[in-house]
């Protein structure tokens, strides 16, 4: 892999529907799976050492988390976004995110931000060891967290469900150093902003942390369309 990133595996692989689409949404995520690539049966099935019913299953589970889309003559495939889909998704994002970020109480209890902290300092070894996936996974958990204080179940819960419609959107961006660099930068200050209970800058931080990965997608596009 390229600029020294290692893909490991974080926990061993116990084979089923659920772990065969994990690992997949995650290769999608890294960039190991780009737009329009199609994702056949039989290499799965290979790859995985898996039964054909799981296969199946693991793709049904990633074309209704938006991740994968079925052509006909062609199969499954990894979804690929238009310029106006990808706006419109983030802006949806942005909607949702800055809200939770309203309703959080300011500033956060000592005992959860003890939590994201400790998640963050999980995220900072990640970065450090260069490991994509535990990167990846650390990154969720601890967006997972923060959106939790906003007190709002539906709306956390809605917030993970776009945040997972974009990780086509975010193939390849979360590989590179300056990425991963910058959003471990963006964490530590909203955890300061957390702890002080600076909602402006909260707001700010949430809306400019969503921005690279959105950007990286359309200047790939714009340089495929060249």
């Amino acid at each position: 892999m390229s600029n020294g990133i290692r893909l490991s595996e974080c926990r061993p692989f116990e084979g089923g529907a659920s772990v065969i689409a994990a690992t997949l949404e995650e290769d999608i995520v890294l960039g190991l799976l780009a737009p329009k690539v199609r994702l056949v049966e039989d290499e799965l099935i290979g790859r995985f050492g898996a039964k054909r019913h799981h296969v199946r299953e693991a793709l049904v589970l990633l074309e209704a988390l938006g991740l994968v889309e079925r052509k006909r003559n062609i199969g499954a495939q990894v979804k690929a976004f238009s310029r106006e889909e990808v706006i419109q998704l983030y802006e949806m994002r942005e909607l949702l995110e800055v809200e939770a970020m309203r309703k959080i109480p300011l500033p956060v209890p000592t005992q959860p931000l003890q939590v994201l902290m400790q998640i963050q300092h999980a995220h900072d070894s990640a970065v450090q060891q260069r490991d994509a996936r535990c990167i990846f996974r650390t990154n969720q958990e601890f967006h997972r967290h923060l959106f939790a204080q906003c007190g709002n179940a539906f709306l956390a819960q809605a917030i993970e469900d776009f945040a997972r419609k974009t990780h086509a959107i975010r193939f390849g961006a979360l590989i590179s150093s300056e990425h991963q660099l910058q959003s471990q930068q963006e964490h530590h200050e909203l955890l300061q902003v957390l702890e002080s209970g600076d909602r402006q800058s909260l707001i700010e931080l949430t809306m400019k942390h969503l921005v690279p990965s959105r950007d990286h997608y359309l200047k790939a596009q714009e340089m495929l369309q060249a």
